[in-house]
């Protein structure tokens, strides 16, 4: 079976967070994630992740830190999923792979369609809001 190290940012900007879905011809087209990608050999989980929003949706993030990561099992392939925490900081935000993005209240993720893998992040984001409220 094949394995993937998947980063996924979520990015937030006044209080809210950046979520975006999956464009027709993706593997789980029309499920929500938290925007991210493959890291590649030799490179950082850090790196990947700054690598991945810059391509596909043309902002530039600031890293605040690493959360816990996620093991999903896909049936065909296997992700670690790596979350970071991360701020918005410029650019004009254009889809190149996706088909729709969101900025959320934390509270509004509860309502989409996630990918299986990033629902466990989803959690942990509101696990985390909850206590700094």
């Amino acid at each position: 079976m094949k394995s993937l190290k998947v980063t996924c940012a979520i990015i937030l900007h006044h209080q809210k967070i950046l979520v975006t879905q999956r464009g027709p011809g993706m593997k789980l087209a029309g499920k929500w994630e938290f925007p991210g990608g493959k890291v590649e050999e030799g490179e950082s989980e850090e790196a990947c992740l700054l690598r991945e929003i810059f391509e596909e949706l043309y902002i530039q993030i600031s890293i605040r830190r690493r959360l816990k990561s996620y093991i999903h099992d896909y049936g065909d392939f296997q992700i670690e999923l790596i979350p970071f925490l991360a701020d918005y900081v410029s650019g004009e935000l254009t889809l190149r792979e996706h088909a729709k993005f969101l900025w959320l209240l934390p509270e509004e993720l509860k309502n989409l369609d996630w990918a299986a893998a990033d629902i466990p992040v989803v959690e942990d984001v509101l696990g985390f809001y909850r206590t700094q409220i």
